[in-house]
This record gives C-alpha cells, structure tokens and sequence, in this order.
C-alpha cells in the first residue's frame, strides 16, 4: 500500500494522522471510528480483520451509530449479545477487496455474516441498501474501507 494514498484517504474524512495505520482495524482506530472499534472488540473480531484478507468493509461513522434507537449500542455491546453483534459487525463485510470502480459490476454482494447487501449507484451516489457511502476506497493493507452514514442490519 502506498503511503500516500492511506494519508490522502484519511485527510478526505478530515482525520490528521502523524502516522499510517496498515491494517483494517489500525485505520479505523487512527481515523477515529470510535464506536466501532469498540464493537470490534467487543465481538471479538479484531484477530480476523487484522488477518490477511482482503476484506471491503462498510463502515458506520460514530453518528450512524448514533442514529440507532436509544440503548442499542450499549445493549449491543453487553457479552451476553455478542453473537448478535458479530452478525450486525459481518454484515458490513464482503470478503475481497470491492474498490468503488468495481461497483457497476454487482448489484448484491455476499456478506461475511451469509446475507446479501444491496449495491446500486444513483445519481453519482452509491448505496448499500438504504444507506449513502459518504467516502469509498479508504486501502488498507489488507483490503478497503468504504465509510457509510447508517448501521445496516442483516434481517
């Protein structure tokens, strides 16, 4: 991965970072995606998205996560709901690296957690599902971030 690309990508969701992060989770962290990283953790997937990968990943902003009924996330991230919250968290998850260039080829993609995710671009946009991808093609190490407005739920 180049370093500039990780810096450029990072300095467009206006984070300043001293250093690059390699991986998915290390992006994330040094981008701020506070509520997430602590899903990550708490669901007991920082090993397999610091693994080799690649990975897309759809990443809620801390304000998506925000927009949930009051209560969910903490309710999400008490041990007894952890397998609940793996299957929110690899929702977000395509295994490869999905680039947004790539988008006009698929209309559905297959999660981690076994559902499909619904892809279309509309009007310059691109969705997943119901939910607006605000900034694509952040590049990790080990795959891509896509940085999405909204939690989206497997049904």
């Amino acid at each position: 991965m180049k370093l500039s690309a990780l810096m450029t990508g990072l300095m467009a969701l206006g984070l300043a970072v001293s250093a690059p992060a390699a991986d998915i989770v290390d992006t994330a962290v040094a981008a701020k995606f506070n509520t997430l990283v602590a899903a990550v953790k708490a669901a007991d997937l920082v090993d397999t998205l610091k693994g080799r990968g690649p990975f897309t990943v759809f990443a809620p902003t801390d304000e998506a996560f925000a927009k949930l009924p009051a209560g969910t996330v903490e309710s999400l991230l008490k041990p007894e709901n952890k397998a609940k919250l793996q299957a929110i968290l690899t929702y977000h998850v395509v295994a490869g690296r999905v680039l947004a260039k790539d988008v006009t080829k698929f209309s559905t993609a297959k999660t981690v957690q076994g559902s499909n995710i619904a892809i279309k671009a509309v009007h310059g946009s691109v969705m997943i599902n119901n939910t607006k991808v605000l900034k694509a093609d952040v590049l990790t190490d080990n795959g891509v971030i896509h940085v999405i407005d909204s939690v989206i739920l497997p049904n």
